[in-house]
């Protein structure tokens, strides 16, 4: 004779099984009211009993209202939905990312409406998968964005109506530093560089490393205006640090023109200007041993 545990039309052994798993498992009514739930939706949520999770409604610990929307219109039109990927807010704050998956059940007696649903939580993988993109996006040496983002930005941007600035910023003299001092000398230019740039920029204005010396600023929704203010606070702030003498050209996005041409129009303001000191002299070489 077999055991109940070999079947799952058995009730202790699913509600043995449904306690049991790492998964959560919940049921919420029409209205979003939490009605049931195991052990491991209680802890995705943060709450000690189900008592306390009946207090929440779904759009409590849901991050984004839209996203639940969305989900309730595939569940009203499909009756079921599948990996639906949601960031939840726990009692303590902290947001979790989990996958759903759920089906409408509707009582055809009382026409009473229920959502039973799993949730499996992905927080781990989707910081791993973000840290890996961000390695993909990031010039190993510097820790800037490299092309790869560059190209991404232009990809997202490429049907856009918007606008942006570039500043090209390029080192003076940088081969005699490799030359004279050493490649390991010249990466310490190229580093303390780079983080003057990434510290001197705003949130919303990308520094990336173009490749060699040069670097490239994408101030995201500047205008001519916008642009030229933050290249005249780079230079300011960089001759108040004393930082190694570099070059720089802006442009900012004309008649709708791609991101290409925008960072070739910079470039070409910066040619005339390469090689030049900010006073109009060339500089010294003059390496400091901390830099």
């Amino acid at each position: 004779m077999s055991s109940r545990f070999s079947r799952l039309d058995d009730a202790e052994a699913l509600r043995r099984f449904v306690r049991d798993l790492r998964e959560g498992i919940y049921v919420t009514d029409e209205a979003g009211r939490i009605v049931d739930g195991n052990p491991a939706f209680l802890a995705m949520l943060g709450v000690a009993s189900l008592e306390d999770a009946r207090k929440m409604k779904g759009g409590d610990f849901i991050v984004d209202a839209s996203r639940r929307a969305a989900e309730l219109l595939v569940l009203e039109r499909d009756g079921a939905v599948r990996d639906f990927e949601l960031e939840i807010r726990r009692i303590d704050g902290e947001i979790r990312t989990v996958i759903d998956t759920a089906y409408r059940c509707a009582d055809q007696e009382t026409g009473e409406v229920y959502y039973q649903g799993i949730l499996i939580d992905i927080t781990d993988r989707k910081r791993l998968e973000d840290r890996l993109l961000d390695q993909s996006l990031r010039d190993p040496l510097t820790g800037c964005w490299n092309r790869r983002y560059l190209a991404d930005f232009a990809a997202r941007h490429a049907d856009a109506g918007g606008s942006w600035g570039c500043i090209m910023v390029d080192i003076d003299h940088f081969k005699n530093y490799n030359d004279e001092f050493g490649h390991e000398a010249g990466d310490a230019v190229l580093n303390r560089v780079a983080r003057f740039l990434m510290r001197a920029t705003r949130a919303e204005e990308a520094t990336i490393r173009m490749g060699g010396d040069e670097f490239l600023l994408v101030l995201d929704g500047a205008g001519a205006l916008a642009t030229a203010n933050a290249s005249h606070r780079l230079t300011f702030m960089a001759e108040r640090e004393l930082l190694v003498p570099f070059s720089l050209g802006w442009a900012a996005r004309e008649d709708g023109e791609s991101l290409e041409k925008t960072i070739a129009r910079a470039d070409h303001r910066l040619l005339h200007t390469r090689g030049l000191t900010r006073s109009g002299e060339h500089p010294p070489l003059i390496l400091a041993p901390d830099v």
